[in-house]
């Protein structure tokens, strides 16, 4: 009998996006990339998730939210606490001056091609590094 070969997960990604539309066609086209994903409407929702689950890989988020913090101040949260955490900030309507270390922006409205260019450029569909809890509050 051959051996299997272990399976691998895809990469999880959490997109945050509180135009619900939006954040559908995000999501189709992330799984149809071949990743996995998890929603949030907000930055205090995805802080939860973040909080809750070890298996996030990257961070897809919108600027221009509402609620305790917007999509930037998320993805600088998600930095300082979450370093391995791949971030890719997107806008329609602002061009951030400091997005956090090894992140990258994605001006919206965003080709598919180029919002798969750029997830598969910071971490790749299938596979995730394991990541250490975080003991920052």
């Amino acid at each position: 009998m051959a051996a299997e070969l272990p399976s691998k997960s895809p990469t999880i990604v959490l997109i945050v996006e509180d135009d619900t539309l939006l954040r559908m066609c995000a999501a189709e086209i992330v799984e149809e990339a071949g990743f996995a994903v998890i929603e949030a409407a907000d930055a205090d929702a995805a802080m939860a998730l973040l909080e809750s689950r070890l298996d996030i890989a990257l961070l897809l988020t919108d600027i221009d939210m509402p609620g305790s913090m917007n999509g930037l101040q998320l993805a600088h949260a998600a930095r300082n606490r979450w370093p391995p955490i791949k971030i890719l900030v997107v806008s329609g309507h602002v061009r951030p001056f400091e997005l956090p270390q090894d992140s990258c922006f994605l001006a919206k409205p965003y080709q598919t091609a180029a919002l798969v260019e750029a997830l598969c450029t910071l971490a790749p569909p299938l596979g995730h590094p394991y990541r250490e809890p975080s003991n920052v509050h």
